[in-house]
């Protein structure tokens, strides 16, 4: 399925945020996430089932001043 990530298109087999975020490299970082603009708690990721279409943004912490 296709999915827009950090408003690029990626073509992904992951049918859960969880899944989607191993796929894609993310497993055991730390981010905040978001699916079609409302944000999911990392201990809710592996009940958010993804649809083709649906706008996932993946964001990492930055440390600095």
């Amino acid at each position: 399925m296709t999915l827009l990530l950090n408003g690029a298109p990626q073509e992904i087999a992951a049918r859960t945020l969880a899944a989607a975020l191993a796929e894609l490299g993310y497993a055991g970082r730390i981010v905040a996430t978001a699916v079609n603009g409302d944000f999911v708690p990392a201990r809710r990721r592996a009940e958010v089932t993804l649809k083709d279409g649906d706008r996932i943004e993946v964001v990492a912490p930055m440390q600095g001043g």
